[in-house]
């Protein structure tokens, strides 16, 4: 089955063409050898009003099945993406960043550093991604075989 997914990448120097954004090209890359649907991919600075208004637009405008953010995770003071994500999430699936920290964990300690949350809006799975090119590539590897059987289950279909 196809799904619709959004990425947002939260990042202050990518917003402003400061540095590339390379994790955003490898949650694409990762998206796109499952043949899911990219339907958005924006860059935003790390502005809670901005990630609220974004992740609202691709849930209930877009109707996205999965928005995966980057960025914004860790414990600097323009670091806001979980806090953003928290504000329109309905309800929290502690689970998927437990397994995504598990996983980096095993190559990094650092892992347990990532605040990234995931969890439902609608009909939406939003999962924060961290923004580090290698813990991103951890992350989507620890969780991307599930998600369609969670997706199942939010759609209230039935699942095995």
């Amino acid at each position: 089955m196809s799904y619709k997914v959004a990425i947002l990448t939260i990042s202050d120097k990518c917003s402003r063409g400061e540095r590339e954004d390379e994790t955003g090209k490898i949650i694409k890359e990762t998206i796109n050898s499952h043949a899911w649907d990219i339907i958005k991919y924006e860059i935003v600075p790390d502005d809670t009003d901005k990630i609220i208004q974004r992740l609202l637009e691709y849930c209930d405008t877009l109707k996205a099945d999965i928005v995966f953010t980057n960025g914004g995770t860790g414990f600097s003071p323009r670091d806001n993406t979980p806090e953003a994500t928290k504000a329109v999430i309905e309800k929290e699936i502690p689970g998927i960043p437990e397994a995504m920290r598990f996983v980096g964990f095993k190559h990094t300690k650092r892992a347990m550093l990532s605040r990234g949350i995931a969890g439902i809006r609608g009909k939406s799975l939003i999962i924060n991604l961290p923004g580090s090119t290698r813990g991103t590539k951890e992350s989507l590897e620890a969780i991307l075989e599930e998600l369609p059987h969670g997706l199942e289950m939010l759609y209230g279909r039935e699942h095995k």
